[in-house]
């Protein structure tokens, strides 16, 4: 399938035809006929369950910048994004990003740390966004903000100029080589998973002592959290059966429930994946971006290097240990669920559907409204298996102009208690606010998912909405992408 035989979101011109294109595709996409305003919007729902008493059913996903500082503190873009989750009018405020809590751990060199030196520094992106949520709602009544704690595992890069330094559980048959490591790269010891978890700990009771009313336990997108949970192979304490596995998550939580008892926890899941996939030269469009083919090997069967997927097919999910995982998480009192799915590593049409790839990426092997039916199916099934759980959806950022017919649906037939937004803040990060308070949709404002976004970052940059957010449009880093995207 190629870019061109895929019906563009853009061109639908009302809801009635989305509605058909769904339908065509014989997807389960959950669509209402108009947008319900005011208190009657499903969107505008309070929740009220146990301690939770959240105002909306709008949340921010987590959206890193990579525009840190060496050093870990937040930079003029990282103040100018926390802005823009306040601005949603969400009430749920997932991690605002990815924080490292150590220098070791971080993805890339300018990813935000969890530091003695930068809560100062933290502590204001947590007053910009109540600052900017009560500009826009009028009450920071039923605001709820966490967040996300995470160590970057396989795909840390801590330092400028260097090449990526892996920390890794196991190796990967596939991973391993896109890394190009030797096979005796050294995996992470027990001691040295012990340190980690200490270091979660600690960034925990900073969290805490700063006002955060939670924090994420990272466990998605291929980072040290998700690999633990496919750590099959690997022997020893954290490793092999599901009990080794998830002995981590479980170290972390009875640690910060030590040091402060009072704070939740949430944890973000990569509930689904599937084995890596790579473009396919014998497949280009225009001689350029070429359909992203998956990983297989007959040999490798069962799969022994996944969670969520079926051993005997790897291209296709398993939910009985995710469900398992769930189950553990109601038995260690944790309410709050973020699903999402795979990596933005090794197979981003899973993750972050798309009809335009970034830089180093494939063009997608479907049509993306399969991927973003894909999540939410996988969100649903969960949500009726686990009702006590408070879930937050992901991956509905594709949905461009229907997102506001598809979120209300979604929330209101119980397919999720919140509907999350992610590259949609980069540029429009009232859109489900102001759809629900009775305003007409800015269009031009509207995420096409041209993913300069990802594409920035994997060339040295700030992430940010290139195309749509004059801030990025007219700046010197515009002119710097368009020279690496040449490249």
């Amino acid at each position: 399938m190629s870019t061109g035989a895929i019906l563009r979101l853009g061109g639908l011109k009302n809801v009635e035809r989305f509605q058909a294109h769904a339908q065509a595709l014989d997807l389960q996409i959950p669509c209402d006929a108009q947008i319900v305003t005011g208190a009657q919007s499903p969107l505008r729902w309070p929740l009220n369950r146990g301690p939770f008493k959240i105002g909306n059913r709008i949340a921010v996903q987590p959206m890193e910048g990579w525009d840190a500082t060496p050093d870990g503190l937040p930079s003029e873009n990282t103040v100018r994004r926390w802005q823009r989750f306040g601005r949603s009018g969400g009430k749920m405020i997932w991690g605002g990003e990815a924080v490292a809590v150590s220098h070791e751990g971080r993805a890339n060199p300018n990813q935000l740390l969890a530091a003695p030196r930068t809560q100062q520094a933290l502590a204001h992106l947590r007053d910009v966004v109540i600052r900017e949520h009560i500009l826009t709602t009028g009450s920071d009544d039923g605001l709820i903000i966490g967040l996300q704690l995470t160590h970057s595992g396989r795909y840390c890069r801590p330092n400028e100029h260097t090449r990526p330094e892996p920390r890794i559980l196991y190796h990967h048959p596939f991973l391993d080589q896109r890394l190009k490591l030797p096979p005796d790269y050294p995996l992470l010891t027990d001691g040295e998973i012990e340190s980690i978890i200490e270091d979660f700990h600690w960034a925990a009771l900073m969290a805490w002592q700063l006002g955060f009313d939670f924090v994420d336990i990272k466990h998605c997108h291929g980072y040290l959290g998700h690999e633990f949970l496919s750590a099959h192979t690997r022997e020893g304490r954290y490793g092999g059966a599901f009990e080794g596995r998830t002995r981590f998550l479980r170290e972390v939580v009875q640690g910060i429930r030590s040091h402060c008892p009072e704070l939740h926890i949430g944890v973000r899941l990569s509930a689904i994946d599937t084995v890596p996939f790579r473009s396919d030269p014998t497949q280009s469009v225009n001689g350029k971006s070429a359909i992203g083919i998956a990983e297989t090997r007959p040999e490798l069967l069962p799969y022994r290097w996944g969670f969520g997927v079926n051993p005997l097919d790897p291209t296709d999910s398993d939910l009985r240990e995710p469900e398992c995982f769930l189950s553990l998480l109601e038995e260690l009192g944790i309410q709050l669920v973020n699903i999402t799915a795979g990596s933005p590593y090794y197979n981003p049409h899973i993750q972050r559907p798309a009809l335009y790839p970034p830089s180093d990426g494939y063009l997608p092997p479907e049509d993306p409204l399969v991927g973003v039916a894909r999540q939410m199916a996988v969100t649903r099934q969960l949500k009726r298996r686990f009702p006590n759980l408070l879930m937050v959806g992901s991956g509905y950022t594709y949905l461009q102009d229907f997102l506001p017919y598809v979120a209300q649906a979604a929330v209101r037939e119980g397919w999720a208690d919140f509907v999350g937004l992610g590259r949609m803040v980069l540029t429009y990060p009232e859109i489900l606010w102001e759809t629900s308070e009775g305003s007409e949709m800015q269009r031009k404002r509207v995420c096409r998912t041209f993913s300069d976004c990802t594409t920035a970052p994997r060339n040295g940059l700030p992430s940010g909405c290139y195309p749509l957010d004059e801030y990025y449009k007219d700046s010197d880093m515009a002119d710097k992408l368009k020279e690496a995207k040449k490249r």
